[in-house]
């Protein structure tokens, strides 16, 4: 014969379950800690790719800038560039990060062409790396004046975050530098240097 709890017991068991409060934090902290663990995450990674992204404006500013301060430039040289750019790029790894430095000088008319053009890794096609001689038409004139010149300094990085939880994807973040050469008219291609 199995007893039966009356309504009175089951109406007490009841009351008494709603109001005990021992293990509501540990309840709390189960329903709550994904959420935080993501959002950990989720900051974490976009702080890495907010970093790389940096580094990357840096590395396009600095190649441009030291090819525009010599008057003349050549594949050694260009080397040892790319090479810093590659430093600069640490200890984010420089697989993914592809460079391009060349000149555009622009004749009376205003028309702007590619004087020498050097990608790295060499051989491989950059977005935006033109040809040499190729017509260059996305430069206004604010920036290039009729008979001057400028080095165009282009920079893409890959970035894939380690951990892939928010950001499962690959970024690629792209930069643009436009400068003028400081110590001559125009920087000039040698290809002994």
């Amino acid at each position: 014969m199995t007893r039966r709890a009356s309504p009175r017991l089951k109406q007490a068991s009841l009351k008494t379950f709603w109001r005990d409060t021992r293990g509501v934090s540990a309840i709390e902290f189960a329903l709550i800690a994904p959420v935080l663990i993501l959002m950990y995450f989720g900051f974490a990674e976009t702080t890495q790719a907010m970093m790389a992204q940096r580094r990357l404006s840096n590395i396009t500013a600095q190649i441009g800038d030291i090819v525009a301060q010599n008057p003349q430039t050549g594949p050694k040289k260009m080397t040892d560039i790319f090479n810093i750019g590659n430093l600069i790029m640490a200890p984010y790894p420089a697989a993914g990060l592809k460079m391009c430095v060349y000149s555009v000088v622009s004749d009376s008319k205003g028309k702007n062409t590619v004087a020498w053009v050097k990608p790295n890794p060499a051989g491989v096609g950059m977005a935006g790396c033109p040809a040499k001689g190729a017509t260059v038409a996305d430069i206004s004139t604010g920036v290039l004046a009729a008979n001057q010149s400028i080095i165009v300094s282009r920079a893409t990085y890959d970035y894939s975050s380690p951990t892939k939880l928010v950001m499962p994807t690959t970024m690629t973040f792209k930069r643009n530098y436009y400068l003028r050469p400081r110590r001559s008219d125009t920087v000039t291609w040698v290809d002994t240097l």
